[in-house]
C-alpha cells in the first residue's frame, strides 16, 4: 500500500475519463496514471523487497487518490520521494521508447518536436540532442521558446507568431527526418508534409483532439497513400502500453541520466495558476484545464498534503 505524495497529469487523462480506452468500463471509476509516494504497508511477497517508509513511484490506473494499492513488481523503488522522478514514469519513457524503437536517431538527422515544452516534448528535445540530432520544437510562447533553448533546443518557433509551415520551408527545405508529434489536427498534416526523403513520423497523441466529442480532429489525409510513396516516409503509432517489455530498462537508463545530471525534468506545479499551485486531489481538474489551455512548461504534477495525523 502507498499513499501518494505526487501524482501526474496528462493528456490521456481526458482520453481515459471519456471512455475511449475502454469503452466497457463504466462510471463511477478511477482515474489517473502515476503517481511517487512512500510504502505504509506491505504484502507477504512485498516484504522481501520493500520496507515501510521507502520512496516509490507506479505507474496504474486510478493513480488519483491518496493511498493506492499497487502489485510489488509493479513499484518502482526510488531514491526518494522527488516530483522530478514522477516526469520519467510516463512522459520520459515514452519519449525514451519511442524514440529509440522507432526513431533510428543519428548524427545529424533533423528531428521536429511539436508540443515540445511540454510534459513528455522536453524529453524527446533532450534525447534527440543526446543522440547529437538538430532540434527543432514547437511552442506557443517566448517564455517556452526560452525554456526549449536552455535545454538544448536548435530552433524554437512559437507557433502563435511565426507561420510553422514557412519557416520549415525556408529553414529546413530538405525536410525533417524525425518527427515527434503529440499534437495532431492541423500540425499533423503540416508535420506530414515536412517530411525528408524516408522521413518518420512517430504519434504520441493529438491532443488538439481530445477534448472533442469523437477524440480526433480531421486530418488531410486523403493523399496519404501518395505522400508516403513520394518520399518513401512513413508514420508510426506509438502507446507505451504495447512497449512494457522495454521500460524496465528505459526508466533505469532514464533515472540513471537524471541522477548524473544529464537530463532536466522539469516540473510545473501551476505556481502561475490563477488559483496558485495544484494541492490536493481537488485540484486535478484545475490541472488538467491548465495543461488543455497550453500554459505548462514540463510535466503538471500535483501535490497531495499528507496530515501528520492521518489514519488508515
Amino acid at each position: 500500500l502507498f499513499s501518494s505524495r505526487f501524482v501526474g497529469i496528462n493528456a490521456s487523462d481526458i482520453n481515459y475519463s471519456a471512455g475511449r480506452y475502454d469503452a466497457s468500463v463504466k462510471p463511477p471509476f478511477d482515474i489517473g496514471f502515476e503517481g511517487v509516494g512512500d510504502v505504509v504497508a506491505l504484502g507477504l511477497s512485498a516484504s522481501a523487497d520493500y520496507t515501510v517508509g521507502q520512496a516509490v513511484a507506479y505507474v496504474k490506473a486510478g493513480s488519483f487518490a491518496e493511498y493506492t494499492v499497487v502489485p510489488a513488481k509493479q513499484a518502482v523503488p526510488l531514491p526518494s520521494v522527488k516530483p522530478e522522478f514522477l516526469t520519467l514514469m510516463v512522459s520520459g519513457a515514452t519519449a525514451y521508447i519511442s524514440l529509440k524503437e522507432l526513431g533510428e536517431l543519428s548524427e545529424g538527422k533533423k528531428v521536429l518536436v511539436t508540443a515540445a515544452a511540454g510534459g513528455t516534448g522536453q524529453f524527446a528535445v533532450q534525447l534527440a540532442k543526446k543522440a547529437n540530432c538538430h532540434v527543432i520544437g514547437t511552442c506557443s510562447s517566448d517564455e517556452k521558446g526560452g525554456f526549449l533553448k536552455s535545454i538544448g533546443c536548435d530552433r524554437t518557433i512559437n507557433y502563435k507568431t511565426e507561420n510553422v509551415e514557412s519557416v520549415l520551408r525556408k529553414d529546413y527545405p530538405e525536410g525533417v527526418d524525425v518527427v515527434y508529434e503529440s499534437v495532431g489536427g492541423k500540425m499533423f498534416d503540416l508535420a506530414l508534409n515536412s517530411l525528408a526523403t524516408k522521413g518518420r513520423l512517430i504519434v504520441i497523441g493529438f491532443i488538439a483532439g481530445y477534448q472533442n466529442p469523437t477524440g480526433l480532429q480531421p486530418v488531410k489525409a486523403e493523399l496519404l497513400p501518395a505522400k508516403l510513396l513520394k518520399k518513401s516516409a512513413s508514420i508510426r503509432g506509438f502507446f507505451l502500453n504495447h512497449y512494457l517489455s522495454e521500460y524496465k530498462m528505459a526508466l533505469k537508463h532514464l533515472l540513471k541520466m537524471y541522477e548524473r545530471g544529464d537530463l532536466v525534468c522539469e516540473v510545473d506545479f501551476g505556481d502561475m495558476s490563477p488559483e496558485g499551485k495544484f494541492t490536493g486531489l481537488e485540484s486535478v481538474f484545475r490541472a488538467v484545464d491548465y495543461m488543455y489551455m497550453g500554459k505548462n512548461i514540463g510535466k503538471i504534477v500535483v501535490e497531495l498534503p499528507h496530515s501528520v495525523n492521518s489514519k488508515l
